[in-house]
């Protein structure tokens, strides 16, 4: 009898909320992390890998088994580019595979959301391109042409996502949601569309960007600094503390200038769109 043994998953790091789209717009992107699981006895798991595994035995019924993991990768822990999907969502992938893929690909998604709370990273992580998400309603998506890049400005400090949702206040003003809700639309046609420039003056919103500005206070300026320098615009990364502009061709000049608004430790990647989302780059079979 064959079986598998250990499974490596790559699950893409993720840019979401894109300003105005909160907790259900994101974009997958060209950096990564691999997570390997195999079966056998491994070190006590972390909470948020013992929740996840919970979650996948309890949803599909099986008797639980002794795992190992290791993660390695490009994505910063909580600098809002989708760490903790990376976790996640590479678990459940190798957990499912060892199972013979009893859930598969969509069902993963949905218990990842459920862990995250939200699927604004889960979506584009889970399925690649540009993702409209929505608990319980099937994900958008589209894929994203590697013309546009990703300039993110990666400071040299964390940003907790619960803290960085405390900050939130209950009600906005009626100007302030109607200007977010019309960017939001603007930003998912123009990715559907693949019209890109019609995305610049698009990211500004009143949801949660003015509010979290306290935890990242170069933000504004680092933005400003971006388009002055040819950026289509920017946009805080989920909660931070990534920030994020977007431009064609040539981004040196964009990066450069963003970084120079920002504190010392800080450093530049420039990505694309992943377009294939979360999948297995390798295993291991026995033979017993």
């Amino acid at each position: 009898m064959r079986w598998m043994k250990s499974v490596t998953t790559r699950v893409p790091a993720t840019t979401a909320n894109l300003g105005p789209g909160f907790d259900c717009l994101g974009v997958a992107l060209s950096i990564s992390n691999r997570v390997t699981v195999q079966r056998g006895e491994g070190a006590a798991h972390p909470k948020i890998v013992a929740d996840a595994a919970e979650l996948f035995f309890k949803t599909n019924g099986l008797d639980p088994f002794d795992f190992a993991w290791s993660i390695e990768g490009e994505v910063p822990r909580s600098r809002g580019l989708g760490s903790s999907v990376t976790v996640r969502l590479g678990l459940l992938h190798g957990l499912d595979a060892l199972c013979d893929a009893p859930l598969g690909p969509k069902r993963l998604y949905e218990l990842c959301a459920q862990l995250e709370g939200h699927p604004d990273n889960a979506a584009p992580a889970a399925f690649g391109g540009f993702t409209v998400a929505r608990a319980g309603a099937e994900t958008l998506r589209c894929e994203v042409d590697d013309t546009l890049k990703f300039i993110l400005l990666i400071p040299d400090f964390e940003v907790s996502t619960p803290e960085a949702r405390k900050v939130l206040p209950d009600s906005i003003s009626r100007h302030g949601a109607v200007t977010s809700a019309a960017n939001a639309c603007r930003i998912t046609a123009a990715f559907l569309q693949r019209r890109y420039e019609l995305l610049r003056g698009c990211f500004a919103d009143a949801l949660h960007q003015p509010f979290r500005e306290p935890m990242i206070p170069f933000l504004s300026k680092a933005i400003a600094a971006g388009e002055r320098a040819g950026a289509l615009g920017g946009f805080l990364s989920g909660s931070g503390s990534t920030i994020c502009c977007l431009a064609f061709g040539d981004t040196d000049g964009i990066a450069s200038a963003m970084l120079d608004m920002a504190p010392p430790g800080s450093h530049i990647v420039v990505a694309t769109a992943d377009n294939e989302g979360t999948r297995n780059v390798g295993d291991e079979h026995v033979i017993s």
